[in-house]
């Protein structure tokens, strides 16, 4: 479905939660410091650069967390295929690796999280756009067989 971007699509679903290491957060905003690290350290590619910034929605927690214009300046965001696609990889997979409907990935995220929390405020505000991306992608792969 994704041609010559599929391997580049690989990358991003195994790299998209790489600043939650510890040696890398400097920021706590994982999506932002794992960007940074392969930006910076890593030297990727900027597409993969890109797609580790902004997956699963980063830009409404980036915003809960002051850090919008910091995320927005440093990282353009990717196309919206390549977004949905690695959305859609991380909104049905759970923490361990298990194939789950985003309905009961956005409700594990949201049961990990008290409501005051601003993971839990960015999820909620996330939802519908992380289920449209999932939705959008569930139709490509019929259309497609």
């Amino acid at each position: 479905m994704l041609g010559e971007q599929a391997n580049l699509l690989e990358s991003s679903a195994w790299l998209h939660d790489i600043g939650y290491t510890p040696d890398l957060a400097t920021t706590g905003f994982h999506p932002l410091d794992g960007a940074r690290y392969l930006r910076d350290v890593q030297e990727a590619d900027e597409l993969l650069v890109s797609l580790v910034a902004y997956h699963s929605c980063a830009v409404v927690e980036a915003e809960e967390r002051g850090l919008l214009d910091v995320l927005k300046g440093e990282f353009a965001p990717p196309p919206d295929d390549l977004l949905d696609a690695l959305n859609y990889s991380d909104m049905t997979t759970g923490p361990d690796g298990t194939h789950l409907p985003v309905e009961r990935r956005l409700s594990e995220i949201l049961e990990r999280y008290p409501p005051e929390h601003l993971v839990h405020r960015s999820i909620s505000r996330s939802s519908p756009l992380l289920t449209a991306s999932v939705r959008s992608v569930q139709q490509r792969l019929a259309e497609v067989g």
